[in-house]
């Protein structure tokens, strides 16, 4: 399972995150016990949950009315937070709040030029603040979020200016900003603030990769959280459940143009880059310029190889300039290696790297090193040995039960 959160058009709140877990199916009864207990702490708050039209779609919208605005530094802030007490509320929840809230403060020491010990909670210490956030991590946590994938599309930061306890600062907030940095991010689509503090810590705390995109899934939920505001664009924040039967993974590629290798150089680099962990190392003959006859050297490496491959690429062809795309995503399918019982003049354990989709076997095929150790042994071609071995494999797997 995967989650994608997907505040792209609308921006990012606490009680939007809320609304689209209850979406989701978090327990709106149990979500507004929790968020009422624990800014009981701080001042209190009167909790709504109500279903409304955002630009004609329909969203939950969770209302949040304080009771007043507690100044605290934070250290007696999050001496607070550790004394609330509720049976709802357990040790998870408590240690998720104090990382959203630490976020914060982190952010707000940076901006103001202060220690965390110094620094003063006004609006994000307030009492609708410590319910957003514990009832976002009661929600996401109920949900068995934590378990799963949680990925973020861009984040919508609005625009203009708003009145803060600091006086008139510009949209987004300097806090929002310093909290999103390295996040994808864009302007508008409107002139307000779409993008919180406490929203942009939770996404933080709860997403674990940003993507421009949606990744590759089925689509089983979608949980709409609606915005205060009724603007005339969809005011929501949308949280995406999906299936995901292909699996991705991070990789680095690398390629080079290479003419003035011979070809056993070229050869020995096979080896070389492959013991040094790359995935894969493919060399394509091409005409380069003044039509001189060349390769192109590429190399797919993990990102925890990729200094030691970029080291190796350098050290063994002299290229001046080797060009990377970092952070390809690659679709894989799932992958095992299956022993399996081959009879070709005589019985043989070999491996057979097994792919499937969808628990269907999709590609069987014998381990190269297996096949060429039964040619060497019998005299049979090795291209023989392999059509021999694989129908054998397809007859085994035809004939199993369902």
């Amino acid at each position: 399972m995967v989650v994608v959160v997907d505040p792209q058009l609308a921006g990012v709140a606490g009680n939007m995150i809320i609304g689209a877990l209850i979406g989701l199916g978090a327990h709106p009864g149990k979500v507004v016990e929790v968020m009422e207990a624990a800014a009981s702490y701080f001042g209190g708050v009167d909790v709504k949950v109500s279903d409304v039209k955002r630009a004609g779609i329909k969203a939950t919208y969770v209302g949040v009315k304080k009771a007043s605005i507690p100044h605290f530094k934070y250290p007696e802030f999050l001496e607070k937070i550790e004394a609330i007490d509720h049976p709802l509320i357990d040790d998870k929840m408590i240690s998720f709040s104090r990382a959203v809230f630490h976020t914060i403060a982190q952010a707000e020491a940076k901006i103001h030029g202060k220690s965390l010990d110094d620094i003063h909670f006004h609006e994000v210490g307030a009492s609708d603040a410590v319910a957003d956030v514990f009832g976002a991590a009661f929600a996401y946590f109920s949900l068995g979020l934590d378990g799963e994938r949680v990925y973020s599309l861009p984040v919508a930061l609005g625009g203009g200016s708003t009145t803060s306890a600091h006086g008139r600062i510009p949209i987004p907030a300097p806090a929002t900003l310093e909290i999103l940095r390295g996040a994808p991010v864009r302007g508008g689509p409107a002139r307000m603030e779409l993008a919180t503090p406490t929203g942009a810590a939770l996404l933080v705390n709860m997403v674990d990769e940003f993507r421009e995109f949606l990744p590759l899934t089925r689509i089983v939920e979608v949980g709409y959280g609606a915005g205060k505001m009724d603007p005339d664009f969809p005011n929501i924040l949308r949280i995406i459940k999906g299936s995901k039967s292909l699996e991705e993974d991070k990789i680095v590629l690398f390629e080079t143009n290479l003419d003035h290798l011979s070809g056993e150089i070229i050869g020995n680099l096979f080896d070389d880059l492959i013991g040094e962990g790359a995935l894969d190392v493919t060399v394509t003959p091409i005409l380069m310029k003044k039509n001189r006859p060349g390769h192109l050297l590429r190399v797919i490496s993990r990102l925890e190889d990729q200094e030691n491959i970029l080291r190796r690429i350098f050290k063994e062809t002299g290229t001046l300039g080797i060009r990377a795309f970092p952070q390809v995503h690659r679709t894989i399918l799932e992958r095992e290696k299956i022993p399996f019982k081959v009879n070709i003049r005589g019985e043989w354990t070999v491996n057979f790297k097994v792919a499937s989709l969808d628990s269907e076997i999709i590609s069987a095929r014998i381990e190269y090193e297996d096949a060429k150790k039964i040619s060497s042994k019998t005299g049979i071609p090795l291209r023989e040995v392999i059509r021999i071995a694989e129908e054998q494999f397809k007859d085994w797997v035809d004939g199993e039960p369902d």
